[in-house]
C-alpha cells in the first residue's frame, strides 16, 4: 500500500467484469469436481477452459494497445460464457450435475450476460449483453 491506497500492478485488477469473471470460474470449477473422472478430458476440461477463458480474454484484452483490440478480447468472453452455458445443459442433460446446479450457473453467468431485451432478427434470438457490452461500450 502507498498512501493507504492499495497498488494495482495491472489494469484488469480493478475491473468489475474480471472479478464476476474469476468468481464464476471458481464455482465452474467446484461445480466440476462431481461430475465423473471419465468425463476429465472432455466435458469437464472444455467447461474449466471455457470458465477460465472468459477472465483470461478480459486480462489479456486489458493489456492491448488499442480499445479497438480489447473490444475484440470483450466479444471472445461473451463467447467463452455462451459455451460454458452450452456445456452446462450438455451436463444436464447427461445427469453430471442437477437443474439446480445448473440454474444457479446459469444465473451467475446471466450477471455477466444477460437478455435484455429479447429482439428477433432473421428468426433468431438476439441477446443485449449487459455486463461485459456495456463495459465495452462504455470504452472510448
Amino acid at each position: 500500500m502507498a498512501n493507504g491506497k492499495k497498488i494495482v500492478m495491472f489494469r484488469f485488477e480493478e475491473l468489475d467484469i474480471w472479478k464476476l469473471a474469476m468468481s464464476y470460474a471458481n464455482d465452474v470449477y467446484d461445480l466440476t469436481e462431481k461430475m465423473p473422472s471419465t468425463e476429465k478430458y472432455n466435458a469437464i476440461g472444455q467447461l474449466k477452459s471455457a470458465a477460465l477463458s472468459i477472465s483470461n480474454n478480459i486480462a489479456e484484452g486489458s493489456g492491448t494497445a488499442t480499445i479497438k483490440n480489447f473490444k475484440s478480447f470483450l466479444d471472445i468472453s461473451i463467447a467463452s460464457i455462451m459455451e460454458t452455458v452450452n456445456i452446462l445443459h450438455f451436463a444436464k442433460a447427461r445427469k453430471y450435475i442437477t437443474e439446480m446446479e445448473r440454474t444457479v450457473l446459469y444465473q451467475k453467468a446471466e450477471t455477466l450476460v444477460n437478455p435484455e431485451p429479447r429482439v428477433y432478427t432473421r428468426g433468431f434470438l438476439w441477446f443485449g449483453v449487459k455486463k461485459i457490452r456495456a463495459f465495452k461500450n462504455s470504452l472510448k
